[in-house]
């Protein structure tokens, strides 16, 4: 099954040249959910080949400009191009009340339905569930309320060995309760012990999603053990002083917390605009933790 994210925005607080505002696109078994929505990012779906109306969920971390600013344009583009099946948005609560004046005075009715589920930023809580995966925030430490997402996939069920079976003419009506890991007795005393048929599946990855945060330990269990991790990185350690008063990470810090959490990658983003060139803070990261990548604009990451 398909578990990837793509980079559309990786650049703090404002726009550089080709660096757009935070957005992620993460496509789950051909299901898309879109993470942060900076400026621009209808251009950047438009730029690497997706199309917008594919998306059927959108997570906020928070409300601050480089992470929201691009939703109206977009859920005003996808109200233009007809789009009538509900959008699901995981938010503050607040961003509704920011949508609703935006279309109030530009009088705009959305030809389809915004659901939204409200997050908090003071709990972690399971906001979302279908087959394929779960979502959870987790709180972490910014200047205003934030939470970070975790995606978890479903663990899919055990895999047939179908040439074995057919050679022992096992009736096929057998195989769905095989494929769910049940032995079967037969009235003439034959077992058929599945694991002897079926083989486990791939364990069930995860992917952790790290918006805007100072270094905090209480974030830590969350995110534990997860496959890929994303954590900003806004600045080199040498400007600590600098992240602590905006209530960001360094590339140093973000690096220590994927050694700290045992992550398999990390993927470090959130670059302030004052770095024309990004691979300072990439080897700072990778002297701490090596399995390190920047988050580019366009890069696609397997989970």
């Amino acid at each position: 099954m398909k578990f990837e994210v793509t980079i559309l925005g990786s650049s703090s607080a404002t726009p550089v040249y080709n660096r757009n505002p935070t957005a992620q696109l993460l496509n789950c078994n051909e299901k898309f959910y879109l993470i942060d929505c900076g400026e621009g990012t209808q251009q950047q779906l438009i730029r690497y080949g997706f199309k917008a109306n594919k998306i059927d969920f959108i997570f906020i971390s928070h409300l601050h400009g480089d992470h929201y600013f691009g939703l109206i344009g977009l859920l005003s583009s996808l109200h233009l191009n007809g789009r009538i099946k509900p959008m699901k948005i995981f938010a503050p609560a607040a961003l509704a009340e920011i949508l609703e004046l935006q279309f109030k005075h530009s009088e705009t009715v959305l030809r389809y339905p915004l659901e939204f589920v409200f997050t908090q930023a003071n709990i972690p809580e399971l906001i979302f569930e279908n087959a394929d995966l779960t979502v959870e925030t987790f709180v972490l430490n910014h200047r205003i309320p934030c939470t970070g997402f975790k995606f978890v996939q479903k663990k899919r069920l055990r895999k047939l060995m179908v040439e074995k079976l057919e050679a022992e003419q096992i009736p096929i009506e057998y195989y769905p309760l095989l494929k769910r890991g049940v032995d079967l007795d037969f009235p003439d005393g034959r077992v058929l012990l599945n694991a002897d048929y079926t083989k486990d599946s791939p364990a069930p990855r995860k992917y952790c999603y790290c918006s805007d945060t100072l270094y905090d330990e209480r974030y830590f269990e969350s995110i534990k053990d997860c496959d890929t991790l994303y954590h900003e990185a806004t600045f080199l350690h040498e400007m600590l002083d600098r992240a602590n008063q905006t209530h960001h990470t360094t590339a140093l810090q973000a690096a220590q917390i994927a050694k700290d959490t045992r992550a398999v990658k990390l993927l470090i983003g959130h670059f302030s605009s004052r770095y024309k060139v990004l691979h300072p803070l990439l080897e700072e990261a990778r002297s701490v933790f090596e399995n390190t990548d920047l988050a580019l604009e366009g890069s696609t990451f397997s989970i």
